[in-house]
Formats: C-alpha cells, sequence, structure tokens
C-alpha cells in the first residue's frame, strides 16, 4: 500500500535521518527531502544534507527557520555556550519548540506536493530527554496536524523504540551501513563520519556502533 504512497523527510544530514531517508526510499514510492536552517553551529550540516539527497537522488528542500535562532539560544545555535548535560536537567543542546516547527512546517510542505507521510527519526529509546523525541508528542502532534488542515497525515518514526546499535543494524538491513558512517554528519563539533568522539552525540554513536559490530561478528 505505501509503495503507491509519497512522503517528506526531515532531514539533517545525521546518522538517524539519513537512514530514515533510505528506509522511506524502500518504503515509499516517491521521497522528498526537507532540512531547516535555523542558525544551527554547523552549517556544513545543510552542506551534508544537501549532498547526500543529490546523491541519493532524492528531491530536497532547504527551509529558512532563522527565527528559531532568535528565539531559542542554546549550545547548537551558539558558540558561546558550552555543550552539557547536568542530571536532573535538559541537555543545552535541547532547542526548545524544534521538532513542534520542523514537523509542522514538514507537513504544509507535505500537504502541498500532495503527500501523506512525514518521516521523522526522533526515537525515545536514546532521546537525551528531549520531550519533543517522545512517541506521546509525536501522536498528539500528528492529530493536531490532522484537525489543523484537515488533511490525513501521518508521522512515521521508524527509530523511536530503537538504540543506536539497533539503528545501526537497520541502517545495514537497508544496505546503507558503510554510507551512515562515512557521509552523514551526527557531530556536535561538526566533523563528518566518525566524529570528533568527544562530544555526547559522537560518545552515543560510537557506543552504539561498537555494540553492533560486536554483536555482528559474533553472529558469523
Amino acid at each position: 500500500m505505501l509503495k503507491n504512497e509519497n512522503a517528506v523527510v526531515v532531514f539533517s544530514g545525521g546518522q538517524d535521518s539519513t537512514t530514515c531517508l533510505f528506509w522511506a526510499k524502500k518504503t515509499f514510492a516517491e521521497v522528498h527531502a526537507v532540512t531547516f536552517d535555523y542558525g544551527q553551529r554547523h552549517k556544513l550540516e545543510i552542506e551534508c544534507a544537501k549532498s547526500i539527497a543529490e546523491e541519493l537522488g532524492v528531491q530536497h528542500t532547504v527551509l529558512d527557520m532563522s527565527l528559531l535562532n532568535q528565539l531559542a539560544p542554546n549550545a547548537l545555535t551558539r558558540d558561546d555556550i558550552e555543550i552539557t548535560h547536568e542530571e536532573g536537567e535538559l541537555p543545552s543542546t535541547f532547542v526548545e519548540g524544534r521538532n513542534l516547527l520542523f514537523l509542522s512546517f514538514a507537513a504544509i510542505l507535505a500537504k502541498g506536493i500532495g503527500a501523506r507521510h512525514i518521516v521523522t527519526g526522533v526515537c525515545e529509546t536514546d532521546f537525551s530527554g528531549y520531550p519533543d523525541c517522545r512517541d506521546t508528542f509525536i501522536k498528539s502532534l500528528d492529530v493536531t496536524l490532522n484537525l489543523a488542515m484537515d488533511y490525513p497525515f501521518v508521522i512515521h518514526t521508524p527509530l523511536m523504540w530503537l538504540d543506536k546499535a539497533e539503528t545501526w543494524a537497520l541502517a545495514d538491513e537497508l544496505n546503507a551501513f558503510d554510507f551512515v558512517r562515512e557521509r552523514t554528519l551526527t557531530c556536535y563539533n561538526g566533523v563528518i563520519g566518525d566524529g570528533c568522539g568527544e562530544c555526547p552525540a559522537c560518545q552515543l554513536r560510537r557506543a552504539g556502533l561498537d555494540k553492533y559490530v560486536s554483536e555482528r561478528k559474533a553472529a558469523l
């Protein structure tokens, strides 16, 4: 059924969204990627997303969301804010309202091109405490978007209940393991591929990678 449908993928060029892009290409008839320029710490993220979309032959739109940068100063939009995560508090990398706005604008784009499906790489298993990555939020927003635009949207979250090792496993199942490892940008310090190895994003990615590679070797 979905093979006859079109989808919009919220796409940053990182590990999770790129895995979702490969998943969407396998699942839907036509895929359109949308990337948001919100004054993020590294413009390379946008260039990386453009490059991946072009290589995979996916239509790609970059939307200006610079107002978010003005409203939500944090470690991903300011060079002078340190990347921290204190116990009991949200990480300094949390961007207030980001997924709410991204998914809302993705829905507007989707309706405009006749797509009912929106794909996002949010994950509650490894969500770092971000409230807008929770399954309850996604389900609530799905209902809201349907009501707001009187249009039958479906938000897909292929990674929602996967840890990072399982996300690597999914990339491997999609024949995208090497591509995701070498071409994506997850690092908070703007290093493509395996990253800087020091920031929280790189540590989470590396731990998942090591676990999956170990499990894959053990299964041989």
